[in-house]
């Protein structure tokens, strides 16, 4: 990894999902020829977890985490860990939260029980779990938003928060401020950009209207540990994608 004073850049592979269906290894190739010197899992690929720490190892590229579906962290916890631990990743994070489980303030303190169950293991197994928001986390109940109830009832050294900013903003909130809110408790930082026309759907870093200066500087300020690119839906060829983003990085000296 390149000295640097700030945290570096990964790449969440949800974002290739439809080259790594076909492709993965080929497709991992092409990240690490591209220039990301991590990659965060979007569940695990269908090869052994020895396979995964060789090819990993030999092009150069961290574990920086993975995502886990809820239903699998609940019940796959230690087979999950131990692939973890075979490939280097010391972080999990839960990725998404089915409508029938945030429904009421109750619901929310309830997901963290829930989460800070799976954290305690996580801990156990030197892995730090994480949950990552999307824009539903800042709905109200009785002037809270689900993310804050979330935040107060999680024992916050069991369960970080994997920050999503472009789904922030998309709510209606900044971002900078939330992660200033919420300083020391982002480790990872997902890097999208949102377009500047009305539809507001995913850019490639640097293409649209987010300001990741502040960004930038409230999760440094809190210690990050991975910025992570990621772009639910691409416009472009995906790969030209991932890789305009990192040029747009590399411009800044982010990358």
């Amino acid at each position: 990894m390149p000295d640097r004073a700030h945290a570096p850049v990964a790449l969440q592979m949800y974002t290739l999902r439809d080259l790594t269906k076909d492709d993965f290894v080929g497709t991992l190739r092409s990240v690490a020829r591209i220039g990301y010197g991590g990659i965060e899992l979007a569940g695990f690929p269908d090869m052994p977890a020895s396979e995964l720490a060789k090819l990993l190892g030999d092009l150069g590229v961290r574990a920086a985490g993975a995502h886990v579906a809820l239903p699998v962290l609940q019940n796959q916890l230690e087979g999950t860990l131990d692939y973890c631990a075979t490939i280097g990743c010391s972080d999990v994070a839960c990725p998404f939260l089915p409508a029938e489980l945030r429904q009421s303030e109750d619901d929310w303190r309830r997901v963290a029980d829930t989460l800070n169950g799976i954290g305690r293991r996580c801990k156990e197994r030197d892995v730090q779990l994480s949950y990552h928001n999307h824009a539903f986390e800042l709905d109200r109940f009785d002037g809270k938003t689900g993310l804050e109830i979330l935040f107060d009832a999680a024992d916050p050294g069991l369960v970080q928060w994997e920050a999503d900013v472009y789904w922030v903003e998309y709510a209606g909130v900044n971002a900078a401020d939330l992660l200033r809110t919420y300083k020391g408790r982002a480790q990872l930082i997902h890097i999208k950009d949102m377009t500047r026309d009305d539809r507001r759907t995913f850019a490639e870093v640097g293409e649209g209207r987010i300001d990741f200066g502040p960004i930038f500087a409230a999760g440094d300020a809190g210690g990050a540990r991975w910025y992570i690119v990621e772009q639910d839906r691409c416009e472009r060829p995906p790969l030209e994608s991932v890789e305009l983003s990192l040029e747009h990085l590399r411009a800044w000296g982010r990358a």
